[in-house]
């Protein structure tokens, strides 16, 4: 009777731990609201751009960072051009 009752704890336990482990990956895999101004990857608070897509495929996307701007352009051609720019205040 006692090492029924053994297993039967270690069981319950196991199956907690598993729920909590798939839970816990289910949390990694939200996306952040759109009301925020920055995304979390690999646990890191990374600025979140503004992207503008046209029809034909290319975009454009500002992502600021204190006093720099930062521009990726991509054309629908596929070329893709990243250019840095930071202002003195």
């Amino acid at each position: 009777m006692r090492i029924g009752k053994t297993m039967l704890a270690l069981g319950g336990t196991a199956l907690v731990a598993a729920i909590g482990c798939a839970t816990v990956a289910s949390a990694q895999d939200q996306k952040t609201p759109k009301s925020w101004s920055y995304e979390i990857k690999d646990g890191k608070r990374v600025p979140k751009g503004n992207r503008v897509t046209n029809a034909d495929g290319s975009w454009r996307e500002e992502v600021r960072q204190g006093n720099c701007v930062t521009v990726k352009e991509k054309s629908a051609s596929g070329e893709y051009k990243e250019t840095r720019q930071c202002n003195p205040q």
